[in-house]
C-alpha cells in the first residue's frame, strides 16, 4: 500500500495525511492506481493505495479514510466481500465501486452489499470526483 507521500501502510509503515481529506484506493491494477492517485491528488486529497484487500482492512481501521474507492477485481478476496467487511466495521465511510460489470442485477447487489455508489469502467475522472464529493457531503465530510 502506498500513500501520496510515498510512504506505505501496513507492514512497511503508515502514511501521514496531514489535514487533507484521506481517500483510500483499493485496486490491484497499476494503471488504475496511477490514474486514481493523480485524479485525487489534483483535487488536493491525501491518497493511500492498497492492492490487497485483506491488508487494506488494516488501513481502514488505522486511518479512518473519508472515503474508499474500490475496484471489484482483487487478488485475495472479492471487492464485494471487502465492502461487506469494511461496512460492518465502519458503516459511515462511503464506498464508491469502480467496476467493469455493467449488469444491473450485479450493480444492485453491490448497493445492497453496502456500496454507496458505483461507476462502470471506463469512467470519467471528473464524474468519480463528483460522486465522491457528493458522498462525502452526505456523510458530513469535505
Amino acid at each position: 500500500m502506498q500513500s501520496d507521500a510515498t510512504l506505505t501502510v501496513g507492514p512497511r509503515g503508515a502514511p501521514d495525511a496531514g489535514s487533507r481529506t484521506q481517500i483510500l484506493i483499493v485496486a490491484d491494477d497499476p494503471l488504475m492506481q496511477r490514474v486514481l492517485r493523480r485524479t485525487f491528488r489534483d483535487e488536493d486529497y491525501a491518497v493511500t493505495i492498497c492492492d490487497q484487500a485483506r491488508a487494506c482492512l488494516g488501513a481502514v481501521r488505522a486511518e479512518h479514510p473519508a472515503a474508499v474507492i474500490l475496484d471489484l477485481t482483487l487478488p485475495d478476496i472479492t471487492g464485494r466481500e471487502f465492502c461487506k467487511m469494511m461496512k460492518a466495521e465502519q458503516p459511515e465511510t462511503p464506498v464508491i465501486v469502480v467496476t467493469a460489470i455493467s449488469e444491473v442485477a450485479d450493480n444492485v447487489l453491490l448497493l445492497e452489499t453496502g456500496a454507496d455508489d458505483y461507476l462502470t469502467k471506463p469512467f470519467s475522472p471528473r464524474e468519480l470526483i463528483a460522486r465522491v464529493e457528493r458522498a462525502l457531503k452526505g456523510h458530513g465530510g469535505r
